[in-house]
Order: C-alpha cells, then sequence, then structure tokens
C-alpha cells in the first residue's frame, strides 16, 4: 500500500517545509531531507573533474548547497538558487562554516529573472523532475536567457517509470530531447547514471516507485538512477 495519497501531485511539493524537517505527507516522518548527503554527489564530483564547469557556473535547485560548495572549492565562480528560504538560509550557512565563497540566491527558476546573460556553465542537480510540464518549458527557456553563448548544462533527473509517482514525476528520453531542444540547447550526451541518496529515506524513494541499492562502502546512501543530461547552448 502506498504511503502517498491518491491526488498527491509530486509537483506540489512544499520543499521548504521538507527542509524545516515538518511532513512531506501527513503521516510520514523523515528523519533527513533525502538528498542530503552531506556532500557533494558522486556525478558532479565526476563531472567537474571532466570539466564540464568553467566561468561563471549556476547551480540550480541547490538545496543545502553541497555541490555548489564542492564545485566553489575547486576554483569556480558559483551562484547557487533554490526556491525555499530555508534552504537558502542553511546553504549560506554551510558556506560560512566551511569558509567557502559561493552566493546563494532566493530565485524562481522558470524565470531567472536578473539572471540575464549572466551563466557559463549550469548544474541542474535533480531539479528538472520536480517541475511539471509547463513549467519544465519555462525553466528551459530561462536558462538559455540566463547564460551566454555556448554555455555547457549538466543536468541529473529521475527517469520515466512505469506506474505510480515514477510515471507522474520520472522523465523520458523524448521529453529531455524535446524540450531542451525546443529551448536552444543541443544535446551532447544522454545516458542512464546514479544519484545518492540519504539511506534515512529509501522507504520513501521507494514508495515514489524509484529502485534503490545500496552504495558499495557508504553505510548511509544508497543509490537511484538518474538520466544524466550534457547540453551546450546553441
Amino acid at each position: 500500500m502506498s504511503i502517498f495519497p491518491e491526488d498527491f501531485d509530486p509537483h506540489d511539493v512544499d520543499f521548504d517545509a521538507l527542509y524545516q524537517g515538518r511532513q512531506l505527507v501527513e503521516g510520514v516522518d523523515l528523519p533527513s531531507v533525502p538528498w542530503d548527503i552531506g556532500a557533494a554527489q558522486p556525478v558532479v564530483i565526476e563531472a567537474e573533474r571532466a570539466g564540464r564547469f568553467h566561468g561563471a557556473v549556476l547551480d540550480v535547485g541547490c538545496g543545502l548547497g553541497d555541490n555548489a560548495l564542492h564545485l566553489a572549492g575547486q576554483g569556480h565562480q558559483v551562484t547557487g538558487i533554490d526556491a525555499a528560504p530555508t534552504a537558502v538560509e542553511q546553504a549560506r550557512q554551510r558556506a560560512r562554516q566551511r569558509g567557502v565563497d559561493v552566493e546563494f540566491a532566493l530565485a524562481d527558476a522558470t524565470s531567472l529573472a536578473g539572471f540575464e546573460g549572466r551563466f557559463d556553465s549550469v548544474l541542474d542537480g535533480a531539479c528538472y523532475h520536480c517541475l511539471d510540464e509547463n513549467a519544465r518549458h519555462a525553466y528551459a527557456a530561462a536558462l538559455h536567457r540566463a547564460t551566454r553563448p555556448d554555455a555547457l548544462l549538466t543536468l541529473f533527473c529521475f527517469p520515466a517509470g512505469s506506474s505510480g509517482l515514477a510515471a507522474t514525476m520520472g522523465i523520458s528520453e523524448e521529453n529531455l530531447r524535446t524540450t531542451w531542444g525546443k529551448a536552444g540547447w543541443d544535446i551532447t550526451d544522454l545516458r542512464p547514471a546514479t544519484y545518492h541518496v540519504n539511506a534515512d529515506a529509501g522507504e520513501l524513494v521507494t514508495a515514489m516507485g524509484f529502485e534503490c541499492e545500496p552504495v558499495p562502502g557508504e553505510a548511509g546512501r544508497l543509490q537511484a538512477p538518474v538520466w544524466a543530461l550534457q547540453a551546450r547552448r546553441a
């Protein structure tokens, strides 16, 4: 039996409530934010090593800031944005605690007002699949406006599932190619990868319809399948 009510819409999640430690679904207490592993995602670390980030970098849906902090620690000029005020404030606290310089700001990813023509690289660490279909198109267009010619996009999102929330929230290959292509982005690579989640939230992720497996050598983490997309701004 699903822990989610029949009328639950994953695109209407109150993420600020999650960062405040409140319930995602009535009766379901989460001991931690599911994607908070206390460090940068391994796929982000790999992307940085592969030279996917240069110039001014935008981290969209930065959450608690660990990916942005890692990129800044590698010498990049990074701006992290999120729509959840609590996440932005906690990200700023982590930056102060670690002595890392990152600009964290509250912003709407579907408009990115005030950020026009500013960035050379973009990281989307699991933001895209949180948006409904109309918002995805607005977001892709907003990123085109916020970036400079030949900017690089690195994006990770849940793949489409066959049932439940995975079918509603997950993203198909066709969706990625169509949406980003229409918005002026040339996809240069698209392949399966894995994203780490906090093991405490494994039951929730599984209930959503996404398969999780233990991460070898990491007792507190599970790994879930994602798309890894790379694109260049046309």
